[in-house]
């Protein structure tokens, strides 16, 4: 494994302990914004590897995104129903915008008491890692790159006024929803995979790989050309894809699809000691041939993973299983988990 001697590589994090004097813009607002994977005043649970890990229900976490996504989309068709107008272009995107962040934040924050109730996995050998002292404006830029661009790519392309949220394909939108997840985990499988192995693509992905333990703020933490990448180029590739298939993929539907790629983006670098996948109409069917991904697979990449790795997909491991590049599991394996323990994302 590389030595890291450039100074910008360290993932030490200590900036929320110092005198606040010191602090910047951005640490001010992270600061603000209470985003943080744990509170320092209060104590995570450490497990060992062979305690029983607790078993989060699909149902469980459909029914928290179903729930956050469909409120944006009722107070839309409540305004156009009351005032007999549609909210313009600019209008649609501050409001996506906002309610994404809502969205977000809700995650982060149930991410965070998740993980002061039942720990983290590996946490006997290592704790989380925080936003590091030399990578907060970096690590703000990111996030609110991610925030701003995909709302306003998804208006430029899909929005048109004369289409409120009542025109939603819903005999279409589960099997969007299911696909949609498997299609962009094909691009990003390769797309990811081959920034491991080429070793001219590493250095634009090594960075991301400098947190061993990541927590959800570091979910893109990377350089720019993997940033442009993982916020617009793979969903990008991936709604044109599925027009190709021939889904209808309108403005509201990719909305609901994107909200569901978020979430799993975020959980999936949270690192919580929960056996959890990310949630899609057809993990149940992925499960049969054990080709479902759950939290410890993407925590296990960052891990073990430098240059040629294993458990590229962050969706599903559908083409891990397919090319052969899943690794086994530690904390997850099928005789470690509490199915009788089941743990619920709180709505409220």
């Amino acid at each position: 494994m590389e030595q890291y001697q450039n100074p910008k590589d360290s993932m030490k994090s200590t900036w929320r302990r110092w005198d606040k004097s010191q602090w910047t813009l951005s640490h001010k607002l992270f600061e603000h914004a209470n985003l943080y994977h744990v509170d320092l005043d209060r104590e995570v649970p450490v497990h060992s590897k062979q305690e029983k890990v607790p078993y989060v229900s699909d149902w469980s976490l459909h029914r928290w995104i179903i729930f956050h996504a469909s409120i944006p989309l009722i107070l839309h068709q409540l305004y156009v129903y009351l005032t007999g107008q549609n909210f313009g272009p600019i209008i649609a995107f501050a409001f996506y915008y906002y309610t994404t962040r809502i969205f977000t934040s809700r995650e982060l924050r149930n991410l965070r008491e998740m993980g002061h109730t039942h720990g983290f996995l590996d946490g006997d050998k290592h704790e989380r890692d925080g936003v590091p002292d030399v990578g907060v404006s970096k690590v703000l830029t990111s996030v609110m790159l991610a925030s701003v661009v995909r709302p306003m790519m998804m208006v430029y392309l899909t929005y048109t006024a004369t289409n409120a949220p009542a025109s939603i394909s819903w005999r279409w939108l589960p099997v969007e929803v299911s696909l949609y997840g498997i299609v962009l985990d094909f691009w990003f499988y390769w797309y990811h995979r081959i920034m491991h192995d080429v070793n001219g693509l590493w250095k634009y992905h090594r960075t991301h790989h400098l947190t061993k333990h990541p927590n959800p703020l570091l979910t893109i933490y990377a350089d720019s050309e993997q940033e442009f990448f993982d916020i617009a180029g793979i969903p990008l590739m991936t709604y044109f894809t599925m027009k190709i298939m021939g889904f209808p993929m309108g403005f509201y539907e990719w909305h609901v699809c994107q909200l569901y790629v978020l979430f799993a983006e975020l959980a999936g670098h949270s690192g919580l000691r929960l056996h959890a996948s990310p949630p899609n109409p057809l993990t149940w069917l992925m499960r049969i041939f054990d080709a479902e991904l759950v939290i410890e697979d993407h925590d296990l990449h960052h891990r073990k993973g430098w240059r040629k790795s294993h458990n590229y997909g962050k969706q599903t491991r559908v083409w891990d299983r397919v090319f052969g590049t899943c690794c086994d599991r530690i904390e997850g394996v099928d005789a470690n988990i509490d199915y009788k323990n089941t743990v619920a994302m709180s709505i409220f």
